[in-house]
């Protein structure tokens, strides 16, 4: 089995200052990924799940000083760290529990990321979504990827996902998006 995930996320590059930083990005990014795990999502859900888990959250990571991090930390890091860098290690550390039986499903949908509208007023706004790859017997997410509808479209972001992936033999579930002709093929 190759490197956890805490190790993994280690490898994310800090981009705060050294001045007031009290827990390691790291550390702030798993319970991001925990809290969203459990159904909590947004920065002051993460900040209640970190609050309500905050006894047990110390205990498994022996947090000292500080304590576990405020919902105002959580949004600092998370519209800061560099999420393109965030997926790939994602995406890395996820692959390597990739190991699908012949006909096994994945479900692969788009979800868009509330809060990251763009030009609010206008009839065609850009926004931030998810594409995930989901087996559905192993209730594992094998991959992540990221992208803005005016840049990028699922289409083609799905395509990428399950050639990086590398997923053959698989039988996928797709919303309507996905059933055109050209890409039946």
């Amino acid at each position: 089995m190759g490197a956890s995930l805490i190790e993994q996320l280690r490898q994310v590059e800090d981009f705060r200052t050294t001045d007031g930083r009290r827990h390691p990005l790291w550390l702030v990014l798993i319970l991001v990924i925990m809290g969203t795990m459990s159904g909590y999502i947004g920065y002051r859900a993460w900040g209640d799940f970190v609050k309500r888990h905050r006894r047990t959250l110390i205990e498994i990571f022996r947090i000292q000083k500080h304590g576990v991090p405020s919902d105002s930390t959580i949004r600092r890091v998370v519209m800061g760290v560099d999420f393109d860098k965030l997926v790939a290690i994602f995406n890395q550390w996820a692959y390597q529990y990739v190991d699908l039986e012949p006909s096994e499903w994945c479900g692969i949908d788009g979800k868009s990321i509330k809060g990251t509208v763009i030009d609010h007023e206008k009839s065609c706004q850009n926004f931030v979504s998810i594409v995930s790859v989901f087996a559905s017997k192993r209730g594992l997410v094998l991959g992540i990827e990221k992208f803005e509808n005016k840049q990028e479209s699922e289409i083609v972001i799905v395509q990428n996902l399950i050639a990086a992936l590398d997923l053959k033999d698989a039988v996928f579930s797709f919303d309507s998006l996905h059933c055109q002709k050209k890409l039946a093929s």
